[in-house]
């Protein structure tokens, strides 16, 4: 980069936490770090929400993905919109009457303790595993920038991240996220339009969507049928997303503490539930606009000279190795399909030629074959390293072709993104591990009137918040080689928000369930999606991750009605 774009990367980033940490003077509780004293209005509720989903992973892996799989990826999104209905009818109005610090506390209240340790233990491990995961993504970008190994990048990110979440809380995430946001979808319309902008002269938007369009990158909507039925195994299609997504939608916003603690800061029941309402109305153009920017970079390279691989750090130590000839061949041959694709990519658009576009698909597939042969030689000459590149699609285009500061705060904005979402998750993790495990079993009620247990808590929980980033960051070290990240973190997410989210589905709708009952069913629940995860990765089943959600939720609640059948009743069942 240069100098201009590391003034810019750094004075961005600065003055967005000197931002938090001035916005995040509040009291010094536990309610005021981790809750903002419930003082938050519900456009600043929104914007925390979506800036805690929108992490770097979303833009720096959903544009790789629309480019090398196509849009279809939107269909993830499509239950999101049914589950914040839900949400603001079932879940918000009960966790803001019982004033409660995490969602896992009516659990107890509901059922018993052991209930609310087991889902409250469930969330912090899928949540700390999916933040590390999180963390690995900006230190992709730190790594390729200055060429540092990505063990000490990860640790440089997630001690940045440590320092303003630990000493801001939740105030600060909320405020950051605020103005993250706003400068986030500048950035992102700027990239689009540039992308297009860089067209040859006489191609238009119009004509970017065509090309697109023809290589099948456009494809919105899928039904996941095929002449043998529908493929279960199809990760995105209209089925899975809208059921699938649904219920993994339900579980993130209504039991998930890093989406529920964003909520619980809104001034009241209102204010929770017009900010969850508008997500659900926003969230689905806005993936759209993200995976569109990536189809349309796929038509940007069907015009301009494309890597056959887009991590550069890892092709030039390739290159250092025995296996350079093969690698050299292989480029050679995807700079001669490049060529003729371009070839193809003008007749069809400029002289709108319908001939050519099986033409264009066909050299797409050809492509893609060149480029998976170059991984395979990549694996065998360096066995260590990350041979999937999707996430470095779009930092690639960044670095190689926009202007001289653009480039410092397109940079920047993926920073921020990373920094909004994993510092909402940071400070989760601590009100989890605080509230659920250190308050409710050191044998002392918390007092909010009392200043001197509230000074004590109040510095515990930046300790527990120092230990949660620690771990994320280790996590990170073993993120190496994991694939799109914006898969990984979903399907890992998958293997536990089913469950999660049946036990609530139990302690809102069947009454005469007990706490003996939902626990069983929710340990046999956690079982099953993990065998169903391992029969598709082994290929016994197919079973795209998104299904996982539904098996994990229905599994509980069948599982706890029959269980409740066959066990003596309880003496007493919590009511709320």
């Amino acid at each position: 980069m240069s100098n201009i774009d590391w003034i810019v990367l750094v004075l961005t980033l600065m003055g967005i936490i000197a931002y938090g940490l001035y916005k995040s003077r509040t009291a010094k509780n536990l309610e005021g770090y981790f809750l903002s004293n419930r003082s938050m209005p519900w456009w600043l509720v929104l914007l925390s929400i979506m800036g805690t989903q929108a992490s770097a992973i979303t833009f720096l892996s959903a544009p790789g993905q629309a480019y090398t799989d196509g849009m279809r990826f939107v269909q993830y999104y499509f239950g999101l919109p049914i589950a914040m209905v839900i949400i603001c009818i079932s879940f918000v109005p009960l966790f803001n009457k019982l004033k409660v610090f995490t969602a896992y506390e009516f659990l107890e209240q509901r059922f018993d303790i052991k209930t609310r340790v087991f889902t409250s233990s469930l969330f912090l491990i899928s949540r700390g595993l999916s933040t590390g995961i999180s963390i690995y993504a900006p230190s992709i970008i730190l790594s390729s920038l200055l060429g540092w190994d990505i063990f000490y990048t990860n640790i440089v990110m997630g001690g940045l991240l440590i320092i303003y979440t630990v000493s801001g809380g939740a105030r600060a995430v909320a405020y950051t996220q605020q103005l993250q946001m706003v400068i986030i979808f500048i950035g992102m319309f700027l990239a689009g339009w540039l992308v297009v902008h860089y067209l040859p002269e006489g191609v238009g938007f119009a004509d970017a969507l065509k090309v697109s369009g023809a290589s099948g990158k456009l494809n919105v909507i899928t039904t996941g049928f095929t002449e043998k039925g529908f493929d279960w195994k199809d990760r995105y299609n209209i089925i899975s997303g809208v059921i699938g997504g649904f219920f993994l939608a339900l579980s993130y916003f209504g039991t998930d503490q890093s989406q529920v603690g964003r909520y619980l800061t809104a001034k009241d029941n209102t204010e929770s539930k017009i900010g969850l309402l508008m997500n659900g109305l926003v969230k689905v153009p806005m993936q759209f606009s993200i995976l569109l920017l990536g189809a349309l970079l796929f038509t940007f390279y069907q015009f301009h000279s494309a890597p056959v691989f887009f991590n550069q750090a890892v092709a030039d130590k390739a290159k250092n190795t025995a296996y350079a000839d093969t690698l050299g061949k292989l480029e050679n041959r995807f700079m001669q399909e490049q060529l003729q694709q371009q070839a193809y990519s003008k007749t069809y658009v400029i002289q709108g030629n319908e001939q050519f576009k099986d033409s264009l698909k066909l050299g797409s597939g050809k492509m893609a074959a060149t480029q998976k042969a170059y991984k395979a030689i990549l694996k065998k000459a360096l066995p260590a390293s990350d041979t999937n590149d999707t996430n470095y699609i779009f930092l690639r285009f960044v670095i190689d072709f926009l202007p001289k500061g653009l480039v410092g705060l397109l940079i920047a904005i993926i920073f921020l993104a990373a920094w909004g979402s994993i510092a909402a998750a940071l400070n989760s993790l601590a009100s989890c591990t605080m509230i659920d495990f250190h308050v409710r079993f050191k044998g002392k009620v918390y007092d909010r009137d009392n200043a001197e247990q509230c000074a004590t808590e109040y510095r515990v929980s930046k300790y527990y918040t120092l230990g949660w980033g620690i771990f994320c960051v280790i996590t990170a070290e073993f993120a190496t080689g994991m694939g799109s990240l914006i898969e990984v973190v979903n399907i890992l997410g998958s293997l536990f928000y089913g469950v999660i989210l049946g036990i609530f589905l139990v302690a809102f709708y069947l009454k005469k369930v007990q706490s003996n009952a939902v626990f069983v069913a929710a340990i046999l629940g956690e079982l099953i999606v993990i065998a169903f995860f391992l029969m598709d990765k082994y290929n016994i089943i197919g079973l795209g991750f998104l299904w996982l959600n539904v098996v994990g939720a229905l599994a509980v609640v069948i599982l706890a009605w029959i269980a409740q059948q066959l066990m003596p009743s309880q003496k007493a069942l919590h009511t709320i």
